[in-house]
């Protein structure tokens, strides 16, 4: 049910860390060699997204590339980039900044163990870099240990309050893994939920025109047990409010209806639904329609709704 549009996938790891890596503000020769790389990294990393993108669009129509000709390009492409890192860091190993963009483009590249090998020594190098601790916490809580992620959040937290995205990917991490943060920091299931809304309420203080961001606190509420739809509604109409063009509002109005139906508000759901024109969300559109349907039948027939009236809103 996801309709916001997807991240470019090119350094997508890295992106979605904090901006860790920034571009140079000095003329110190090392810090511009760094830069290079950095914009070879992207480079090369653009132009692999554009051969994947296309070469799925080739053998769609039943042409393209076979699969490991590809992966042999990509790594052709990609090996001077792997040996440019390389090299500066035979020179300058304690450089951190150096070793997270080249974590990040193990990441994207290789895998997570090799960038957290990376991490790790920049992080012997620069004990004070909060951006070095996320990093390692979204390693850790995709492959555990869980609670290490919760502890390298609250450092990076610690270090710099005022980054939203550290906020939003601990508020996540504590939503997806309930138990561990139930046991972590000693409260029950409905203070676990309390808790991530708190994080990603900072967050959104901090950010707060970012409508993927609040797209994406709106659709954890599919998540809450029991369901709250009235904070779910005013997620979404957050949303809304931040949305740039009719399609991502379109988008948001599919969440207001699934909502409603949710909430047994089938009149108002339906309501929505029938003004949502754009074509690219038809099959969407369709579903939930189906889902409609199919909820409403199932409480008039156990009661829940009575036949000749409708929750009031």
């Amino acid at each position: 049910m996801a309709t916001n549009q997807p991240a470019a996938t090119s350094n997508l790891w890295l992106r979605s860390t904090g901006l860790s890596v920034k571009a140079a503000t000095t003329n110190d020769p090392i810090e511009k060699e760094v830069d290079q790389i950095m914009e070879q990294d992207d480079a090369a990393q653009a132009e692999v997204d554009k051969w994947i993108v296309d070469n799925d669009a080739f053998a769609a129509k039943g042409a393209g590339v076979p699969r490991e000709e590809m992966r042999r390009r990509i790594q052709d492409r990609l090996a001077p980039v792997d040996k440019a890192y390389q090299d500066f860091l035979s020179r300058h190993p304690n450089h951190s900044r150096a070793r997270v963009a080249y974590a990040s483009f193990l990441g994207d590249t290789k895998s997570e163990e090799a960038a957290e090998e990376q991490l790790d020594k920049a992080l012997a190098a620069d004990t004070n870099n909060p951006a070095i601790y996320n990093n390692l916490a979204n390693i850790y809580g995709h492959h555990g240990p869980v609670k290490k992620a919760f502890e390298y959040y609250a450092k990076a937290l610690e270090l710099n309050p005022l980054e939203p995205v550290y906020y939003h990917n601990l508020g996540t991490t504590v939503f997806l893994f309930r138990s561990d943060a139930k046991e972590f920091y000693g409260i029950d299931e409905q203070q676990v939920f309390n808790k991530a809304f708190e994080l990603y309420s900072n967050s959104m203080r901090l950010d707060p025109q970012n409508f993927p961001l609040a797209s994406d606190v709106a659709q954890t509420y599919y998540g809450v047990h029991p369901f709250r739809a009235d904070e779910a509604l005013t997620a979404w109409t957050n949303a809304l409010n931040l949305a740039h063009d009719e399609v991502e509002r379109e988008g948001v109005y599919l969440h207001f209806a699934r909502v409603n139906i949710m909430d047994h508000r089938f009149g108002v759901a339906r309501a929505i639904l029938n003004n949502i024109t754009n074509d690219m969300y038809a099959d969407l559109k369709n579903r939930v329609a189906r889902n409609l349907e199919e909820r409403q039948k199932a409480a008039i027939s156990s009661n829940a709704v009575p036949v000749t009236s409708e929750k009031k809103e």
